[in-house]
């Protein structure tokens, strides 16, 4: 048995790699963090243009019919790229709304459909907060939603865990220390709504393993960038990769990222073949990435010096990334919380 991609997945990454390496530099995504909608659109168009968004939809209702693997390859494309897109709320959208039979899954797959995530009530809510379902229609307001430009509609969490899909709410941007993605504030007054799942599980498992995917390939974009720096800078009239601390600092990332992407790969495929254990290998992903992506951004800032506080490297761009993914969909504690509750490990 062999426990590597495929011939076809290493030519998805490839592809993703090759178009964002050309679509989203350095300046590209700094322009995006400055709020340049130019640049966002421009970039936005490309990754539509490729398609990515129907990879999850099933291919009787006009997708690509891949599975959670092949999309967190892409997910990991992403991150590290840092580049902001609308692919992680149109595979969670699928996944769920496929599951449950709805006839939103072609419309995804086609672009005239394009879906936002309000899955903040799945893992906590703030005083103030909180969406309630009533005689068809929600009501209240969902804090850090992911609302790609040109949504649609929105998959949104009630305070009892079911889904809804609308396609009208109001919308108020949220910052965070992460520029390259905005999020937002979304309040509901009565808003009917569309289409109903109680899939939560489901959804939250499948938001939680984008992110450690997306984590992922932050922090290999942070090893990669130590690892170059190291190879130029100099110091002492040698450069600082050639000294054993450094070289420890790195090996001890590449350490701890290579088993990271085993598990991110093993969660997924358990999810594609509805292993059993599938939920609770999903939720430990987004629980190990966060404190991995934690890591090594830490330590390849170490490497960089005083050069990785600046932004002529650009390096807080990943280091911000992975900080909010850290909190995004729930803390590493309350992943570990609802792995935990999946195996029985929770007193009632």
């Amino acid at each position: 048995m062999e426990f590597a991609l495929s011939e076809d997945q290493r030519l998805l990454q490839d592809s993703v790699n090759g178009f964002l390496k050309d679509a989203a530099p350095l300046d590209v995504i700094r322009k995006i963090a400055d709020g340049d909608a130019a640049a966002a659109d421009g970039l936005a168009g490309g990754i539509a243009e490729m398609g990515l968004a129907g990879l999850h939809v099933p291919e009787a209702t006009g997708g690509s019919g891949l599975g959670l693997l092949e999309a967190c390859l892409v997910q990991e494309a992403l991150g590290y790229a840092v580049a902001p897109s609308g692919f992680m709320a149109a595979t969670v959208a699928s996944h769920v709304l496929a599951q449950a039979g709805s006839e939103y899954a072609g419309g995804i797959a086609s672009g005239d459909v394009v879906f936002g995530l309000a899955l903040t009530e799945l893992a906590s809510r703030r005083d103030g907060a909180g969406v309630t379902a009533a005689g068809g229609k929600l009501t209240g307001k969902s804090l850090l939603a992911d609302v790609p430009a040109g949504a649609t509609h929105l998959l949104v969490a009630d305070t009892s865990g079911a889904l809804h899909v609308v396609d009208d709410w109001a919308a108020a941007p949220m910052r965070t220390i992460d520029r390259t993605r905005i999020f937002y504030e979304v309040t509901f007054a009565g808003q009917k709504d569309l289409a109903k799942s109680d899939d939560k599980d489901n959804a939250l498992a499948v938001a939680r393993l984008l992110v450690a995917a997306d984590t992922l390939g932050a922090a290999q974009a942070m090893l990669d960038k130590a690892v170059e720096y190291a190879k130029e800078r100099k110091q002492f009239g040698r450069v600082i990769g050639s000294f054993q601390a450094v070289k420890h600092l790195c090996a001890e990332m590449a350490a701890k990222i290579e088993p990271a992407r085993a598990l991110v790969w093993h969660a997924a495929y358990s999810m594609d073949t509805g292993d059993p254990e599938a939920l609770v290998m999903a939720n430990l992903a987004k629980a190990h990435l966060a404190e991995v992506g934690t890591f090594v951004a830490k330590i390849s800032t170490e490497v960089h010096g005083g050069m990785g506080f600046t932004d002529l490297v650009g390096l807080h761009y990943w280091f911000k990334r992975i900080g909010v993914n850290r909190q995004l969909f729930g803390s590493p504690e309350q992943v570990r919380q609802t792995a935990a509750e999946l195996q029985g490990f929770v007193a009632a």
